[in-house]
């Protein structure tokens, strides 16, 4: 009898080891296939200025239907953290305008990065948190505490790889729902610069140039983004300093 039910039991835990590697079996598998195929050949300026009449006039006769794909293509291009997001941002702006293509980009981003997030959750986040020192315990408490803000903050400045950005909250407990509605808004205010870039890529493209993807590095731009980073970190510096005092 007990050998009937351990094999039962080690059935089950294979079974549930299987489920939980294979969303990440499936995302390698995928990633592998993007690069044998050679895919990164479509998110060049060089692939879109030679292609760009058709893909305007396929925009106008699918109207909705194009926002759809687009997305979709968004964000599995960030769920498989392969180079060609800050392209599709720019690309959004030039084929439907700074503010919806702001906007698709923007679901697209937050779609494919809330993938990365449920995948390393599902296949890494648990175990790392058993094994997990004190001293991961201890940042994933503080994490756990301030996630908006630290979100916010990571989104916000760009100085931190974005698929670093997506692995980060899972392995530290974050919230799904705090992950996506705090990502989104950090990320925003990026989205929308490249895509107003974008709106402007026609005249870019006929003058034979290619568009400068380090705008967000320039002063101008990156200055008002760390300023909003630190506005973020007000909550997080507030509960310590109402701790000091107790202490």
């Amino acid at each position: 009898m007990d050998s009937e039910m351990d094999k039962v039991s080690k059935g089950q835990r294979r079974t549930g080891g299987l489920r939980r590697w294979l969303p990440l079996l499936v995302l390698v598998a995928a990633i592998v296939a993007f690069f044998a195929l050679g895919l990164g050949r479509y998110f060049t300026f060089q692939a879109l200025a030679e292609h760009r009449e058709w893909l305007l006039a396929e925009v106008a006769r699918l109207g909705v239907v194009a926002a759809v794909v687009f997305i979709l293509i968004y964000a599995a291009i960030i769920a498989l953290s392969v180079p060609g997001g800050a392209f599709l941002t720019v690309t959004a702006g030039f084929l439907f305008g700074t503010w919806l293509g702001g906007l698709y980009a923007l679901i697209g981003a937050t779609g494919g990065a809330t993938i990365v997030f449920l995948v390393a959750r599902t296949s890494f986040g648990e175990p790392l948190r058993r094994r997990a020192g004190p001293f991961l315990r201890k940042l994933e408490a503080g994490f756990r505490e301030d996630a908006a803000s630290y979100l916010l903050v990571l989104r916000l400045v760009p100085l931190f790889p974005f698929w670093l950005v997506n692995l980060v909250p899972a392995f530290l407990g974050v919230p799904l729902r705090t992950y996506v509605i705090f990502s989104c808004i950090g990320m925003a205010p990026a989205t929308f610069v490249y895509a107003g870039l974008g709106a402007g890529l026609g005249a870019i493209i006929e003058a034979g140039q290619t568009p400068d993807l380090h705008i967000i590095f320039q002063p101008r731009v990156l200055l008002p983004l760390v300023a909003l980073a630190l506005l973020a970190l007000v909550p997080v510096v507030y509960k310590k300093l109402r701790r000091e005092p107790a202490r």
